[in-house]
């Protein structure tokens, strides 16, 4: 006996699908568009329907955009000679909300994975060699996360951005705020120890 409706068990099959929903957050959802009006579930159709057709990839950093440049991209305030490179454009977005960092993007798509099939060619990398090379960019801020794929690909684009002379940093690495000792991972710990700062 098929006690919830089939559309609704379509719903939160769907909904069970996106990364950090499980079965029971889907279902909490899915009975919360429910018993919400019909207005509601038809807004947040229409918006995942459009989501595909109005977005696009910036031609220069590759970050989402609504037309051929994204707002980064396209803004005449920003630092043009300074580029932060990140994974995806969720990482954008964390950069943006510190309002610190007043430079462009690039955004490669992932990072270097030879178990999933992901190889240089499969990333944006060649499109960022190509922007240092036209001599506008003063420094590359390797933005990558703290895996060992994203620390593969970060030495990878280091081998083949070392001969432009461009300037190459990395973001820092260490103990997180608030963080204690006792709990830091060894590889956090060295990574605070040689990038500790004068006092």
């Amino acid at each position: 006996m098929q006690i919830v409706p089939s559309s609704v068990e379509r719903l939160i099959s769907e909904l069970g699908r996106l990364p950090g929903i499980g079965p029971r957050s889907a279902e909490r959802l899915a009975f919360y568009l429910l018993k919400s009006d019909s207005l509601r579930s038809q807004t947040l159709g229409a918006a995942l329907e459009s989501l595909h057709a109005g977005v696009t990839s910036c031609r220069i950093c590759h970050n989402f955009a609504e037309t051929q440049l994204c707002a980064v991209c396209s803004s005449p305030t920003r630092e043009t000679s300074v580029v932060a490179v990140v994974e995806e454009p969720f990482d954008v977005v964390a950069l943006e909300k510190t309002g610190l960092f007043k430079g462009l993007y690039h955004v490669l798509g992932g990072v270097i994975s030879p178990i999933d099939g992901v190889g240089p060619d499969q990333l944006e990398i060649l499109s960022l060699l190509r922007r240092v090379e036209q001599g506008d960019i003063n420094e590359v801020i390797l933005a990558t996360n703290p895996s060992l794929e994203a620390e593969s690909t970060a030495m990878y684009i280091r081998a083949q951005l070392e001969p432009t002379g461009v300037k190459l940093t990395r973001l820092a690495r260490g103990l997180p705020v608030g963080g204690a000792l006792e709990y830091a991972d060894q590889i956090t710990l060295g990574r605070a120890l040689q990038g500790r700062q004068s006092f």
